[in-house]
């Protein structure tokens, strides 16, 4: 470990000069040093590593076994200088580093497809994704587990930044042969009916249905079940449990596809909007702040459109 902190970069630059030029003069001008300094600084090398680096015959200057496996230990070591400090730059530049995205359960129908764009662009950024309810994801962007969140109506507390970023439509959905999708637009008495299968309290989407409730027939009582999930409320749905209100963005194969309907009324589908959210205080990355910019630049267009209305 001594002879290792004894060598340092004029040496071995001296060393690898040396051996490309084959004497000492042709080096030291190459290096823009005297011919002396040249011979200085290998014969400190010869002593730090012990053995002689050069035979020194009529072919000039030519590396022993033992220069030669310091000579490529030193080249080596360039190469890996070389990209560490290539990567240093990716990363100030935000071309290269790692964050992690977090985002409520609707996202992680269109999430995946907008990390892959971004990684056709950025792939030595590594982003990792989170995907949680409403309440864990604001906790954890709070606890700074995540870097950003993707969601709804951006909380009260924490104290954040939310850039909206694309249309987030609420759609009412039931079996594609429903009579309340087939026929007329239905009375709000039509809907009250019905079985409501909403998501758990404090979602974003139980919000949205309890008001929209409220407003059609204020006090009214109607018969409820609770599902924990999206995926269970769209099989429920299509088991004909009930109706539901859901993002578009949970259902848009389904409805595609004619396995779901849309029940259309006057207030239906609702536009809300999606957010790109970090915390106010909290300063980006490199990485982070090129996805933002990026996730900002698209304008929603990683997004499922809303079909056309009749």
């Amino acid at each position: 470990m001594n002879r290792l902190k004894s060598i340092n970069f004029r040496q071995l630059r001296a060393l690898e000069s040396v051996a490309y030029h084959q004497g000492l003069k042709p080096a030291a001008v190459a290096l823009n040093l005297t011919v002396p300094a040249v011979h200085s600084q290998l014969a400190q090398l010869e002593q730090s590593v012990g053995v002689p680096l050069f035979d020194r015959g009529t072919r000039g200057f030519v590396l022993t076994s033992e220069g030669e496996v310091l000579l490529r230990a030193f080249i080596t070591s360039q190469n890996e200088l070389g990209r560490a400090l290539a990567h240093i730059d990716s990363l100030r530049k935000g071309e290269a580093g790692a964050l992690t995205l977090g985002v409520v359960s609707t996202g992680k129908y269109f999430a995946p497809s907008l990390i892959g764009k971004f990684k056709a662009l950025y792939p030595d950024i590594q982003i990792t994704l989170r995907v949680g309810n409403r309440r864990r994801t604001i906790e954890a962007l709070e606890r700074k587990e995540i870097d950003m969140a993707i969601m709804g109506r951006p909380p009260r507390q924490p104290v954040v930044d939310a850039r909206p970023i694309g249309d987030h439509p609420h759609v009412f959905i039931a079996p594609p042969d429903h009579p309340l999708v087939t026929g007329q637009v239905p009375h709000p008495d039509d809907i009250l009916c019905e079985t409501i299968i909403a998501r758990e309290v404090g979602s974003g989407t139980r919000i949205l249905m309890s008001r929209y409730l409220d407003l059609i027939s204020p006090g009214a009582t109607y018969d409820l079940m609770e599902m924990d999930s999206n995926e269970t409320i769209k099989q429920a749905v299509k088991a004909g449990l009930g109706i539901s209100i859901i993002s578009y963005h949970t259902v848009f194969e389904e409805i595609e596809a004619g396995r779901l309907g849309m029940i259309r009324t006057q207030e239906f589908p609702i536009m809300r909007t999606w957010y790109l959210l970090k915390l106010q205080e909290h300063v980006y990355s490199g990485a982070a702040q090129v996805f933002s910019d990026f996730v900002l630049s698209q304008q929603g267009e990683f997004l499922p459109a809303l079909p056309k209305l009749d």
